[in-house]
């Protein structure tokens, strides 16, 4: 069996973590990491500031922030390398993204998954599923208490901001806080940071309190979870109560799926997708007709 080869673009918390992930996969090999700072972590892996220089890659797992995805996997697509991302902007943004991977992708007979994380990712599949055993209903999501990774990532782009981290937490009925922890540059001014944090996009729906540490690393911690509930009914039924629960390491769990994202790319013709719309099988390794046999 020839194994896919799959390179990891950046190497901060998630970066690290798939690296890990697709070592441990059976039909993966990592042929390298790209990186800005060409240097080496101890892998036994290449380590370049180009995808050229790893030779031949059939999958490029993008651990790099949301806001560089739309930049940065067109380049990867344009060259025949299918992408796996973990998007996570909501609504418009996100769309705007299918659409312009997909045409990338068409044009070069490439694929991307996005927004292959847990939420959006394999979140969005429960969601569709509880909405298909219950089309009447609402479905609430409750996120934490946990760091949110985006959101931290988004804060420590803030001028002024030397170290930050952003925990979410749930405040029911799919409603969140924002809890915010920033070390701050010589010179900074606390207002003005706290102000400009609370109007980012990431944001600014929500309640946010920002308090200021001398070092976040005291407070950082990377647990997360998740509760999905969905209130529904269906045929004469009024009472289909569904729900989900997850507590998890926010890195390692998004890793993971990017990871099993990567798989499934290899076996979806040319476009953009998210999670939600590629077969669950497609993202196991193994024997179609034994993984239907076993799960099915």
């Amino acid at each position: 069996m020839n194994k896919i080869r799959v390179c990891v673009v950046g190497y901060g918390n998630v970066g690290k973590e798939a690296a890990m992930c697709i070592r441990q996969a059976p039909d993966m090999e990592l042929a390298g990491l790209v990186r800005r700072n060409p240097e080496d972590p101890g892998l036994g892996c290449p380590v370049v500031t180009s995808v050229e220089q790893l030779g031949k890659v059939d999958v490029a797992v993008l651990a790099t922030p949301s806001r560089q995805v739309p930049t940065i996997a067109p380049q990867y697509l344009k060259k025949g390398i299918n992408t796996v991302d973990s998007f996570d902007i909501h609504g418009d943004p996100l769309m705007n993204l299918h659409r312009d991977l997909d045409a990338c992708a068409k044009e070069h007979g490439s694929v991307a998954i996005m927004s292959a994380g847990w939420d959006p990712g394999t979140d969005s599949v429960i969601r569709a599923l509880f909405m298909a055993m219950a089309p009447r209903g609402l479905t609430y999501t409750n996120f934490g208490p946990g760091m949110s990774m985006g959101h931290t990532v988004a804060v420590k782009a803030i001028p002024g901001v030397r170290n930050a981290l952003s925990m979410t937490l749930p405040a029911g009925f799919g409603k969140h806080k924002r809890d915010v922890y920033i070390e701050l540059e010589d010179g900074a001014n606390f207002e003005e940071v706290a102000a400009a944090i609370k109007k980012d996009p990431y944001f600014v729906n929500d309640e946010t309190r920002v308090t200021r540490v001398d070092r976040v690393a005291d407070v950082e911690a990377m647990g997360h979870g998740v509760s999905l509930e969905r209130y529904g009914g269906c045929g004469s039924a009024e009472n289909q109560t569904l729900e989900l629960k997850m507590r998890l390491c926010n890195p390692s769990a998004t890793a993971q799926v990017l990871v099993s994202a990567a798989r499934a790319t290899t076996r979806q013709r040319p476009g953009a997708y998210a999670l939600i719309e590629v077969p669950p099988v497609d993202l196991l390794p193994g024997d179609r007709e034994k993984l239907l046999h076993d799960l099915v």
